[in-house]
């Protein structure tokens, strides 16, 4: 059975630029409902329980029809989500102080791949404010030749069902950013690179 992943920081730690409320109902609410409906779909063939989610989703044309979209949906949710709270985090002293951003060889592959660290946020922004609906952004490394690429996925889609490498994913669903942003998704984008964690990143790349 899957279960709701613990925060490894308060609901409050990412103010101002993620609001508590916003950040408790995120994760208590909807990424806990994606967790529920997951285990219900489950419970109905018990052989694919003991499944890892990141394998659902690399399976789903092997999922049983019936639960087929649930499972894409939810476990896609899940994944995401346990994803997102990983790659942000409380600003470092670090970051504080005007020091924010990739450093060693993802900062030297995203100027080669992109241009500049400036042209990659541009490019990555760009993508987030114009995915219409709901969805995510998401920074990979692609499964056929390595390179890194910035995409949109609609729903709860995500790199992995193709097997490419997430690095750095936006929720861009309206319920992680409305009770603080409204309409002002741009806002909410930019602000959101002040609690992106670049040492969890970076791991991951390396």
């Amino acid at each position: 059975m899957f279960e709701l992943p613990k925060l490894p920081y308060s609901c409050d730690a990412l103010e101002p630029f993620i609001d508590a409320r916003t950040m408790e109902i995120h994760y208590s609410k909807h990424h806990q409902a994606y967790v529920n409906k997951l285990n219900e779909a489950l419970a109905k063939y018990p052989s694919w329980k003991d499944v890892g989610v990141e394998e659902l989703l690399q399976n789903l044309d092997k999922i049983p029809a019936e639960i087929k979209t649930a499972v894409r949906n939810n476990a896609g949710g899940h994944f995401s989500h346990s994803f997102f709270w990983k790659i942000i985090g409380p600003v470092s002293a670090a970051a504080s102080a005007g020091e924010r951003g990739p450093k060693g060889k993802l900062l030297e592959d995203i100027n080669e791949t992109f241009g500049s660290y400036k042209n990659f946020k541009d490019e990555f922004g760009k993508q987030a404010g114009s995915l219409f609906g709901s969805g995510w952004v998401w920074f990979y490394a692609d499964k056929n030749d390595g390179k890194l690429k910035i995409g949109q996925t609609p729903g709860h889609d995500n790199p992995v069902m193709v097997g490419h490498k997430p690095l750095l994913v936006l929720d861009v669903w309206e319920h992680a950013y409305y009770l603080k942003y409204q309409n002002r998704r741009p806002e909410y984008i930019e602000n959101w690179w002040n609690v992106v964690n670049w040492d969890f990143v970076e791991s991951l790349y390396d």
